[in-house]
């Protein structure tokens, strides 16, 4: 009995770690999943494809420091934008004398 309650109880920990699905949608022509937990930390992907037949992906985190893009190939790259996470001064310390 005491081996199938530490069996029991190793489940429930296994389970409670794993993380969480906060969103699965499939659609015709869009999917959009997340994980994680709401309020706290997220990470998520979503997909479409456009009338010309491209699919577009954006992987992406939200958390305390807002929400970023990861990676994309929806996002441009030129001119020193780039779908890194880092797209922005998200610790308000950059200098605004460059304006």
């Amino acid at each position: 009995m005491k081996v199938m309650l530490l069996i029991l109880l190793g489940l429930v920990a296994f389970v409670s770690a794993l993380p969480e699905d906060v969103l699965d949608f499939e659609g015709d022509d869009a999917e959009h999943e997340q994980e994680g937990t709401p309020g706290e930390s997220v990470t998520g992907e979503y997909t479409w494809e456009s009338p010309e037949g491209i699919e577009f992906v954006v992987k992406y985190i939200a958390d305390e420091k807002g929400y970023r893009v990861l990676e994309s190939n929806a996002v441009p790259s030129a001119a020193g934008v780039r779908a890194d996470g880092e797209q922005a001064d998200l610790e308000g310390d950059e200098d605004d004398d460059d304006k």
